[in-house]
């Protein structure tokens, strides 16, 4: 099983890409899904480290006092807009594979004056919380780099409370379109 066996790999390209990234300070405005009023009101940090593909919790229909999960979190743009949403008494959890992703991520939620939210280092395919525990699972951009999509999504299903909703945004292709040694390279699943 081809997604399986680069798991490593990939993780380490991953690992490399986005340790080596240099921000610009804001998103190419033709790709970003957010408005002008939603990243002023974000610290400046968070902004620079915006790499997804979308706006999940824009379509997640959070509640206050809900629990949410961010898998891969990055620097937090997404966990920060998850916690207003939910409010004091909700609660974020955000995940992210990169240590320095976490730190940067607790930065900007502390520069944000969120105490709703906290951040764990790990594989989004083992999230460390227990069955039937949060009321949303986000994600924006994150999933297409994991080697093991299928676990990633029994993770987020498998934490889930009955009635609670998957929002994600993500790029996708046809594995058809592209020739197999770049379907089974390492660095095209960190592109």
């Amino acid at each position: 099983m081809t997604d399986l066996m680069y798991k490593a790999e990939i993780q380490n390209v991953i690992r490399d890409v986005y340790r080596e990234v240099e921000v610009n300070g804001r998103p190419d405005r033709t790709m970003c899904p957010y408005s002008d009023e939603e990243l002023a009101s974000l610290p400046p940090d968070a902004v620079a480290w915006s790499f997804g593909t979308g706006n999940p919790v824009a379509w997640a229909e959070l509640q206050p006092g809900e629990t949410v999960v961010d898998l891969g979190s990055g620097g937090g743009i997404d966990a920060i807009f998850a916690a207003r949403e939910v409010g004091p008494t909700g609660r974020v959890v955000g995940m992210d594979l990169l240590p320095e992703m976490v730190e940067r991520a607790r930065a900007n939620t502390a520069a944000a004056g969120l105490d709703n939210v906290e951040f764990f280092e790990g594989e989004i395919e083992a999230i460390p919380l227990p069955d039937e525990s949060v009321d949303a699972v986000i994600s924006n951009g994150v999933i297409s780099l994991s080697a093991r999509k299928a676990r990633v999504f029994a993770e987020a299903l498998r934490v889930l409370r009955p009635g609670g909703r998957v929002c994600l945004s993500d790029m996708t292709l046809e594995e058809e379109q592209l020739p197999s040694e770049v379907l089974v390279h390492p660095a095209a699943w960190a592109g």
